[in-house]
């Protein structure tokens, strides 16, 4: 498993420099930017505000607050609140940079795969636009559960490290793994490889998620992301995209291998050459002259 695991990776790693796919990811960029800027024009300086109401009335952080005596307006909860609107809103752009990309990059970049190394590989059409969206919309619905459940332990350091990106990388692992074989595999083809490979791909979108998890360190400052909102916003999207285009890269390269060695398991074996008697030399009128004197 290990071996076609990393093959896959460094394959995906390779194409997904290639220029024609960099500019790929400029579609989500543009339309995540966009909202991006405009909700956080809208509602930042309230959401920010609303937090450190929230916030305020943790006995906790008044105590730290009078024994630290930060000296800026607000004190620690004025230092914590951006940080915490930024924690509450990268989810939701994770998860809907997440789904943009699956549905209008993702199909065609397991085009692009199958194209170059796959040539010979048949569309069995497992599963249509429709599903695709229902199986997508339902294990978003699931991450978005998640996320909610687990929110309260997100205050725990080590845990706000861990729950989201292995919630992000469950959530990677389910929409990759059916987008890639949608237009390749039939439904039993499709359940089979999914069954059989869970693991591997499981630890794709885990690894997939802790690399999603990298934007944090972009505007991991209250200070810094209020000052430069304008710019970290489309540099953290923009390394949203292009590591969920790297993931559907990978997963294509990895799930058509499988449903490639898949078919050349179930293809009937070539009938087994049959024996035939061993030919009888050919009787000539010579040798039957010869034969026919010494008698």
């Amino acid at each position: 498993m290990l071996k076609p695991l990393f093959d896959a990776f460094v394959r995906a790693l390779a194409q997904a420099f290639v220029p024609r796919v960099i500019g790929m990811t400029l579609l989500p960029l543009l339309a995540m930017t966009a909202l991006s800027l405009v909700l956080g024009w809208l509602w930042w300086d309230a959401a920010v505000a609303w937090m450190q109401a929230a916030l305020h009335g943790w006995a906790v952080l008044n105590w730290l607050d009078g024994r630290l005596g930060i000296d800026r307006p607000g004190g620690l909860v004025g230092l914590l609140a951006p940080l915490a609107v930024v924690a509450l809103a990268t989810p939701v752009i994770v998860l809907a940079t997440l789904s943009i990309v699956s549905m209008l990059l993702t199909p065609t970049l397991a085009h692009r795969v199958a194209e170059r190394r796959f040539p010979q590989l048949a569309r069995q059409r497992g599963a249509s636009l429709a599903a695709s969206i229902g199986w997508s919309a339902g294990s978003l619905a699931v991450a978005v559960l998640a996320l909610l459940v687990t929110l309260p332990l997100w205050l725990v350091p080590p845990l706000v490290l861990v729950l989201p990106p292995l919630i992000w990388g469950w959530l990677t692992y389910r929409v990759m793994s059916f987008d890639v074989l949608a237009d390749y595999a039939s439904a039993e083809e499709r359940r089979a490889i999914l069954k059989a490979h869970r693991w591997p791909l499981l630890a794709m979108g885990v690894l997939c998620g802790y690399m999603g998890a990298a934007p944090g360190v972009v505007w991991a400052s209250g200070l810094l992301f209020a000052a430069l909102f304008v710019v970290l916003v489309p540099v953290a999207i923009w390394i949203y995209t292009f590591v969920f285009v790297f993931s559907s890269l990978w997963f294509a390269h990895y799930a058509l291998n499988a449903l490639q060695q898949l078919r050349a398991e179930r293809a009937p074996a070539p009938p087994a050459p049959v024996a035939l008697p061993p030919e009888r030399p050919a009787v000539t009128d010579a040798s039957w002259r010869d034969a026919h004197a010494r008698r």
